[in-house]
C-alpha cells in the first residue's frame, strides 16, 4: 500500500492549481484531504457570518471535488494541534502536507503542528501556495531586506518569472471503509450547517462558493471587463471589478491560474486602453502580495501601526459617531451608501472602502482599528493582511511614502458616482433628491426632515483642519517618523 498522505486544507479550498496537494499526489496516490474548523478562529470577535457561510459553501464544493477525484475530504472541529495529529496517527498517515500562511496565528500554529507530528513519527512537508513569490523571494537588491514601499516592490515583483498552474488532483485513492470508521471515531464529522456553528446569513453571496464558480467568474471578468478595468474599477454603480476577493481569501482559485489568465488577456489586448486595464489588475494582485508579505515580515502590523509612534496619536472617543458610521447614518450620502452595502451584502466596493476609511479616521478622527475590526466582522472577503494594509494606508499609519491623505466625501461622490446611481441604490430615502444636492450632501433641512435623512454629523472642513493640526503637532514632537 502506498504511503497515506493527509493534506491539510486551510486557505486553499480547491483541488486544482494547489501546490501542496499536487506534490502530495505526485508522491502517492493515497491522498486524503482534511479541514479543521478551528474554535479559536470561529469564536473570534472578528468572524463574520457571511464569511463562514461562504467557507461552508467552499467546503461542500471541495468535498464533492474530492469524491469525483476518487478520494474524500475529512472534516474535524477542534483545536487543530490536538485533533489533526490524533486523527493522522489513528488512520496511519505517514505524511501530512500543507501550504503555508503569512498570518501570525497561522505561523505559530503551523510550527507547533510540525513538532506535534514529528513526535508521532509523521513526516511533514510544507509549501508556499497563496503567493506568486515567497516572502523571501521579493527583497531589496541592495540590502536583501523586505520592502516597506509598494513601488519598488512592484518593480521587483513584476520582473520575476511566475510559475504556471499545478495539475488538478486526479486518480486519488481515499480511505478504506475500515479506515473511514476509525477516522469517524477519532473526530471526523460531516460538514455542519451554518446555524449549527452559531451563525446566520440569509442573503445571497456576491460570489458563489467553490472553485468552479470562481473559475467561471474569472473567465467572465477577463472576457468582458478586464480591458476597461483601469477606469471602471473606480465606479461603484457599475460591475467594473472581478468580485474574486472571497475566492482569493479562501483559495477557491489558484493565484497562478489567475496570473496565467491575465497574461493571456494581455496577449489578446488590441488597444493601449485594454493593455492598461490588464496591467492595472495585475498591479492590484501585486498589492495583495505586498500586504501579505509585509504581514509575514512585520507581524506587529496585526496589532498596531507600522509607524511606531503613531500609537500615541490622540484619537477622539465618540461612540455615537462610530455607531452612525457603522449603520450608514452619517448624513454623508456616499458614506451611508457604502456602509449599508457592506451591512446588507457582506461586501463593499474598493473605492468606497477607501472613502469610508478616510471618513472614519480623518473626519470622525476615530482610531482606524475600530474600522478595521468592523470590516472583519462583516466582510465576506475579510483578510487580515489586505484589510489591515488598507486601513493603515487610509489612516496614514502604515507603509506609505505619502502618509497624509484625506478624501473629501462630496468630491469623491462627484467623481465616482456622477449620476448618484450608487447612492440611490443603497440609500433609498434619497432617490428623489436632485443629483447635485445628492452628491454634495447639501440637502435642504426641510427636505431632510420630510424624507427622514439625517443631517451631517460633522463638518468635513472643520474636521480636516483639526486632524491636520493634530498630525502636525505629533510630527513636531517627533511622534511620527
Amino acid at each position: 500500500m502506498a504511503d497515506l498522505i493527509l493534506f491539510w486544507h486551510r486557505r486553499d479550498l480547491r483541488i486544482s492549481d494547489n501546490i501542496g496537494l499536487a506534490m502530495a499526489r505526485d508522491r502517492s496516490a493515497n491522498v486524503v484531504g482534511i479541514f479543521c474548523l478551528d474554535p479559536a478562529i470561529l469564536k473570534s470577535d472578528t468572524m463574520a457570518d457571511v464569511r463562514v457561510d461562504y467557507l461552508l459553501g467552499c467546503l461542500t464544493a471541495l468535498r464533492d471535488r474530492y469524491t469525483a477525484a476518487g478520494s474524500q475530504l475529512l472534516m474535524v472541529q477542534d483545536n487543530p494541534l490536538e485533533i489533526i495529529p490524533k486523527l493522522a496517527n489513528a488512520i496511519g498517515a505517514t505524511h501530512v502536507f500543507w501550504n503555508w500562511d503569512v498570518e501570525p496565528y497561522a505561523q505559530k500554529r503551523d510550527n507547533a503542528m510540525i513538532t506535534k507530528l514529528h513526535d508521532l513519527g509523521i513526516k511533514v512537508e510544507t509549501f508556499w501556495d497563496q503567493l506568486l513569490h515567497t516572502p523571501t523571494d521579493i527583497v531589496s537588491k541592495a540590502k536583501g531586506e523586505p520592502y516597506t514601499v509598494y513601488g519598488p516592490f512592484w518593480k521587483n515583483w513584476i520582473s520575476k518569472e511566475k510559475k504556471t498552474p499545478y495539475p488538478t488532483l486526479e486518480g486519488a485513492i481515499g480511505l478504506t471503509p475500515d479506515l473511514q470508521t476509525i477516522a469517524n471515531s477519532n473526530g471526523a464529522i460531516s460538514i455542519p450547517k451554518l446555524k449549527e456553528l452559531g451563525f446566520i446569513w440569509d442573503s445571497e453571496q456576491i460570489l458563489e462558493p467553490g472553485e468552479i464558480a470562481a473559475q467561471d467568474c474569472l473567465d467572465q471578468f477577463t472576457a468582458k471587463q478586464i480591458e476597461a478595468y483601469d477606469d471602471d474599477r473606480n465606479f461603484p454603480a457599475i460591475p467594473g471589478t472581478s468580485t474574486l476577493s472571497p475566492a482569493l481569501k479562501f483559495g477557491a482559485i489558484g493565484i497562478r491560474t489567475i496570473w496565467k489568465t491575465t497574461r493571456e488577456a494581455m496577449n489578446v489586448a488590441q488597444s493601449d486602453e485594454a493593455k492598461l486595464g490588464v496591467r492595472t489588475w495585475q498591479q492590484e494582485l501585486a498589492w495583495r502580495e505586498f500586504y501579505q508579505q509585509v504581514m509575514f515580515h512585520f507581524p506587529v502590523l496585526a496589532d498596531g501601526p507600522y509607524r511606531e509612534h503613531f500609537k500615541q496619536f490622540p484619537w477622539d472617543q465618540n461612540d455615537r459617531a462610530f455607531e452612525a458610521w457603522c449603520v450608514g447614518k452619517t448624513g454623508y450620502p456616499i458614506i451611508d451608501a457604502a456602509m449599508r452595502q457592506l451591512n446588507e451584502t457582506g461586501w463593499m466596493h474598493n473605492r468606497c472602502r477607501m472613502i469610508v476609511a478616510s471618513f472614519l479616521t480623518k473626519d470622525l478622527i476615530l482610531d482606524w482599528r475600530l474600522g478595521e475590526k468592523y470590516f472583519m466582522q462583516h466582510l465576506v472577503d475579510g483578510d487580515l493582511s489586505a484589510n489591515n494594509g488598507g486601513w493603515q494606508w487610509s489612516a496614514s499609519s502604515g507603509m506609505d511614502p505619502k502618509p497624509l491623505r484625506i478624501f473629501n466625501p462630496s468630491t469623491q461622490a462627484q467623481k465616482f458616482d456622477k449620476e448618484g446611481d450608487y447612492i440611490r441604490q443603497w440609500v433609498p430615502e434619497l432617490k428623489s433628491v436632485e443629483t447635485k444636492a445628492l452628491l454634495s450632501g447639501d440637502i435642504d433641512k426641510s427636505l431632510r426632515d420630510r424624507i427622514g435623512y439625517v443631517k451631517p454629523i460633522v463638518d468635513h472642513a472643520v474636521q480636516q483642519r483639526k486632524f491636520k493640526e493634530r498630525y502636525a503637532n505629533q510630527k513636531a514632537i517627533g511622534s511620527i517618523e
